[in-house]
C-alpha cells in the first residue's frame, strides 16, 4: 500500500503537502499508519472502503449541496484516509484557536458593551455598524455568563511555508463539529487497529465541556436546566447533524414554533404543558431568531425571545448577534485589537486582508489585483470568490468598476496557495491523489476558559485545481487524527453519578409537534405496510395463469378502488392497462396514495424526529426511502420492491414494540398505527360484506392474506374461508391484532392513559362504535341466507371507518393544537 501510494502520488513544488516531505519521503508522524496499512492486502482495504460508504448510507449522513439533483438526501463524503496531525504541532494550533475564541469573545463584548474599540480607532464605525449582521437590538446586553461565544469555529489552511492562517471565522451558529464526530465514528471503525495503536485522542472530552458549559451557565434558579438544540427544521443543509448532534448531548430537538415566550422566558410547549428553558444552542441565523425586533417575515423563530435575552432568563450560544465578527475585512484589524484587549500578540495570523472601505487598502487592492482574491466584506452578502489573475478584459473592468462603486462592500485577500492532502481514489483504487486541503477547528466556552476539540473537520476540494473548499460545492471531509503521546483516556458523555434531583427533574420532554409527526409516523408506516399487501395480491394474481385468480382479481381491483388505492375506472381496461395502473400505484411518487408517496411521507414525518430513532430504526426507514429512487416499470420490479416494503415495515413495527422508550411520544406513535389499521381493516372489510353473494365469497381468502391472518385461520379451521368464521377472526376477535375490535380495545386503553397523564379528558369518539360491535348478533351470520347480516355489519364497518378519522382529528385537536378542551 505505502509503496503503490507514494510512487503515484504527485508533489506540487508550490505547495506544502500534509503526507509527504519535500524530499518525497512519507513525514515521520505518518509512517505508522501507513506501514499499518501496508500490512492489509486490496481486498481487506476494499472492505473497508466499502464499510465507510455503507455507514453513510444507513446512517443516511447527508449534507444538501444548493441546487443538487440529491437535494436534502444527497450523501455526506469521506474519504478513507484520516488526516494526521503531530501531537505537538496540534498543542500549538489549539493554543492559537483558544487566544483567537477569547478574543473574538470580548470583542463581541465591546461592540455590544462600551464599544471602546470603535470610539479609540482600533475598528472603523463603518465596519461594524454598517452590516446588516450588527444587531442594533442586542445593544447593551450581556449574556449571564458573561460569554457571547459558546461555540466557535474556524477555518484555517496551511501556507507553502507550513504555517497556518484563518481563512475565516464561524461565531453565529458553527456547524461541522457533528459532522467531525460521525466521521470520527465510522472512521474508528473502519480501522480500529490503526485508531488504536496510534493512540488517537477522544472526541468525547470536547462535546462533554460543551453540554456542562451549557448546564453552568444558563441561568436554572435551582432547576435542572434544559437545554435544547434549536434547528431551522429539515430543509436545512445541515439538519442532519442538528439531529444527531442533539442526540448525542442529550437536548431536545426544537424548532421556533415549539416555543414560546411568557413573562420573558422561554417555554418549549411539550404534551405535559409549558416546560421552562434555561439554554438554547441554536443553529438559526441571527436574523430570523426573533419575528418581533429582528426580521418581521421570519416564520422560523420565537416571538419575543429577545426581551427573554435582556431579561436574562435564558442563555442563548451563540448570543445573538454574534455573526457580526464572520466579515473577513475585520482581518486586518484584529492584530491592534488583540494587543488591546489582551495584551499580547495574534497566535495565529489571518490570511492579509484589506477592507476596500479605506482608501489606501482600496488603491493597494486595485493595484495587485492578480495576487488577490476579492471577497463580500459581508456575509449577508452573497457573492463567490474571484481570484484577480482569472480576471481578463472586460470581466476585469467590470470587477473595478464594481469594486470603485462600493468599496466598503468588498474585501481584498492574499491568494495563498493551500496545502494539499492525500485523497484515497476509490474501491479497487488504492492510489492516493492530492487535493487542496483545510481544516476547521472548533472551541466551546468553559468557567476556566475555552477548550480545543483536539480533531478537526478536515475538508478537500472535489477536484484537482479547485482552490475554494466549500461542502455546498461538493468537497470531500476528513476525519483529522491527533496521536496521543502518552496513554488515551476514554470518557462519556453520562453523568458518573445521578442525583435526586435528575430522577425528579430530568425527563423526556416531548414537544407537541414531535407528538404530531410520531403519530404520523404510525399512520403511515401502517398504510405502507396495508397497501403493499393489497398491492402484492393484485400483481401476484395477474402475473397468475390460474383460472381461480383471474376469477377473484375483478373483485380485488374493486376492493383497491373503494379505499383509494387505486383510481375508478372511467372503462373497461385490458390486462395490460390494468397492470401499468397497479404498477404506478405501487412505483409511482407522484401519485397519491402510492406506495412510494406513502413512504415519501413515512420518511418526512421520521426526519421531523429523527433524534427519537435508533440506528436500527432509521437503517429501515432509509432502505424504505431509497427502494423507488430508480424504479423499473415491471410486475418483477413491484413484486420485489413489495417485498422488501413489508420487511422493512415489519422491522418498523418491531422496533416500535421493542426499540423505543414507552413514553407520551411512543403513545402517539402507537395510536397513529391502531387508528390507520382500524380505518384500513374497517374500509376493506366491510366493502367485502357490501358486495354480491358470489363476489363475498372469492374474496374470503385474499382478504384473509391482507389482513395478515391466513395462517391463524387455517391453524384454527383446517378448512377453506367460510363468511362466519373469517367475520369472528377479522372483525370480533379481541386476541387478533388484525381484527377491528382489537384496534377499537386497544385505542381505548391508550387513549385513557394518555388523557390521565397530560391532563386532559378522554376523547369519547369510540364508545358509540365499541358498543354497537358489541351488541352485533353473531349468530345471524349462521343463517344460509345471511344477506341482510353482512349489509348491516357492512354499514357498521363503514361508520367505524369514518369514526376512525373523526377520532384522528379529535387527537390532533385536543393534544397537537390545543383546540378541543382546556387543559385541566
Amino acid at each position: 500500500m505505502p509503496d503503490s501510494l507514494l510512487k503515484t502520488y504527485l508533489i506540487s513544488p508550490d505547495r506544502y503537502d500534509e503526507m509527504v516531505a519535500f524530499d518525497g519521503q512519507p513525514r515521520s508522524h505518518w509512517r505508522p499508519l501507513l506501514e499499518h496499512l501496508g500490512t492489509q492486502d486490496d481486498e481487506v482495504l476494499d472492505r473497508r472502503i466499502q464499510f465507510i460508504q455503507d455507514a453513510i448510507e444507513t446512517d443516511g449522513v447527508s449534507y444538501n449541496i444548493y441546487g443538487d439533483e440529491q437535494g436534502t438526501k444527497r450523501l455526506w463524503e469521506l474519504d478513507a484516509l484520516p488526516l494526521l496531525m503531530p501531537a505537538q504541532e496540534w498543542a500549538t494550533l489549539s493554543e492559537a484557536v483558544a487566544q483567537r475564541a477569547t478574543l473574538l469573545d470580548a470583542v463581541l463584548g465591546d461592540l455590544y458593551g462600551e464599544q471602546q474599540l470603535v470610539a479609540e480607532g482600533f475598528l472603523p464605525p463603518a465596519l461594524v455598524y454598517g452590516q446588516r449582521a450588527f444587531k442594533w437590538p442586542c445593544v447593551g446586553h450581556r449574556p449571564p455568563s458573561g460569554h457571547f461565544l459558546q461555540l466557535y469555529a474556524v477555518d484555517v489552511a496551511r501556507a507553502p511555508d507550513g504555517h497556518w492562517w484563518v481563512i475565516a471565522d464561524r461565531t453565529q451558529g458553527p456547524s461541522g463539529a457533528g459532522y467531525a464526530l460521525q466521521n470520527r465514528i465510522i472512521l474508528s471503525r473502519a480501522f480500529p487497529d490503526a485508531f488504536r495503536e496510534l493512540q488517537v485522542e477522544p472526541l468525547a472530552n470536547f462535546f462533554r465541556a460543551l453540554q456542562d458549559g451549557f448546564a453552568r451557565f444558563s441561568p436554572n434558579d435551582g432547576e435542572s436546566p434544559l437545554v435544547v438544540l434549536l434547528t431551522p427544521g429539515p430543509y436545512n443543509e445541515t439538519y442532519f447533524e442538528h439531529a444527531f448532534l442533539a442526540r448525542y448531548l442529550g437536548f431536545p430537538l426544537v424548532e421556533g414554533q415549539d416555543l414560546t415566550v411568557r413573562d420573558d422566558t422561554v417555554y418549549l410547549k411539550t404534551l405535559k404543558g409549558l416546560r421552562r428553558v434555561h439554554g438554547i444552542l441554536r443553529r438559526l441565523d441571527d436574523d430570523f431568531c426573533d419575528p418581533l425586533e429582528l426580521r418581521a417575515d421570519s416564520a422560523l423563530g420565537v416571538p419575543g425571545l429577545m426581551h427573554a435575552v435582556r431579561a436574562g432568563r435564558v442563555y442563548i450560544g451563540n448570543a445573538l448577534g454574534s455573526g457580526v465578527l464572520e466579515s473577513g475585512a475585520l482581518f486586518g484589524f484584529l492584530p491592534g485589537v488583540c494587543q488591546r484587549m489582551l495584551g499580547e500578540p495574534l497566535k495565529m495570523p489571518s490570511v492579509a486582508s484589506w477592507w476596500c472601505g479605506e482608501a489606501p487598502a482600496l488603491d493597494y487592492a486595485l493595484d495587485h489585483l492578480d495576487d488577490l482574491v476579492i471577497k463580500a466584506a459581508f456575509p449577508s452578502m452573497r457573492m463567490e470568490p474571484v481570484f484577480g489573475h482569472q480576471l481578463k478584459g472586460e470581466a476585469r473592468k467590470e470587477m473595478v468598476a464594481r469594486i470603485q462603486a462600493q468599496p466598503h462592500a468588498y474585501v481584498a485577500q492574499e491568494w495563498v496557495r493551500l496545502s494539499q492532502a492525500p485523497v484515497w481514489g476509490s474501491r479497487h483504487d488504492h492510489r492516493a491523489v492530492p487535493r487542496s486541503f483545510g481544516m476547521r477547528l472548533f472551541a466551546t466556552a468553559t468557567p476556566n476558559g475555552f477548550v480545543v476539540m483536539p480533531g478537526a473537520l478536515g475538508r478537500v476540494a472535489p477536484r484537482h485545481g479547485v482552490e475554494v473548499i466549500s461542502m455546498q460545492r461538493g468537497g470531500l471531509s476528513k476525519d483529522v487524527w491527533i496521536p496521543s503521546e502518552g496513554p488515551v483516556h476514554r470518557t462519556t458523555l453520562l453523568k458518573s453519578r445521578l442525583g435526586v434531583i435528575d430522577l425528579v427533574c430530568t425527563g423526556s420532554e416531548i414537544p407537541s409537534r414531535v407528538g404530531e409527526n410520531l403519530f404520523w409516523m404510525g399512520r403511515y408506516a401502517e398504510r405502507c405496510e396495508a397497501s403493499a399487501r393489497l398491492l402484492r395480491s393484485v400483481l401476484s394474481r395477474l402475473s397468475s395463469r390460474d383460472d381461480d385468480d383471474e376469477n377473484v382479481l375483478p373483485d380485488l381491483l374493486a376492493a383497491c378502488r373503494r379505499i383509494e388505492i387505486l383510481p375508478k375506472a372511467e372503462k373497461p381496461l385490458t390486462p395490460g392497462e390494468t397492470e401499468k395502473l397497479v404498477i404506478a400505484a405501487v412505483c409511482n411518487p407522484k401519485i397519491n396514495g402510492s406506495v412510494a408517496s406513502n413512504i415519501q411521507a413515512l420518511t418526512f414525518s421520521a426526519d421531523q424526529v429523527r433524534e427519537r430513532l435508533s440506528s436500527d430504526n432509521w437503517h429501515a426507514l432509509t432502505r424504505l426511502a431509497r427502494l423507488f429512487e430508480n424504479p423499473t416499470a415491471s410486475t418483477s420490479f413491484a413484486l420485489t420492491a413489495l417485498d422488501r416494503v413489508m420487511l422493512d415495515c415489519i422491522s418498523l413495527a418491531g422496533f416500535a414494540m421493542d426499540d423505543m422508550v414507552r413514553d407520551e411520544g411512543w403513545r402517539f406513535l402507537i395510536l397513529g398505527r391502531r387508528i390507520e389499521r382500524l380505518a384500513g381493516l374497517s374500509g376493506l372489510i366491510g366493502g367485502v360484506l357490501g358486495s354480491r353473494r358470489e363476489s363475498r365469497e372469492r374474496s374470503l381468502e385474499w382478504l384473509l392474506e391482507t389482513a395478515n391472518s391466513i395462517v391463524t385461520y387455517r391453524a384454527r379451521y383446517r378448512r377453506t374461508p367460510e363468511v362466519l368464521p373469517v367475520v369472528h377472526l377479522l372483525v370480533f376477535d379481541e386476541s387478533n391484532p388484525h381484527a377491528v375490535a382489537f384496534q377499537i380495545f386497544a385505542l381505548e386503553r391508550y387513549l385513557a392513559r394518555t388523557s390521565r397523564e397530560l391532563g386532559l379528558g378522554r376523547p369519547d369518539t369510540l364508545h358509540s362504535v365499541a358498543e354497537q360491535l358489541q351488541d352485533f348478533d353473531l349468530t345471524r351470520l349462521e343463517a344460509e341466507d345471511a344477506e341482510d347480516a353482512c349489509a348491516d355489519l357492512a354499514v357498521l364497518l363503514r361508520t367505524i371507518r369514518a369514526t376512525a378519522f373523526a377520532l384522528s382529528d379529535e387527537v390532533h385537536r385536543r393534544f397537537f393544537i390545543h383546540t378541543g378542551e382546556v387543559r385541566q
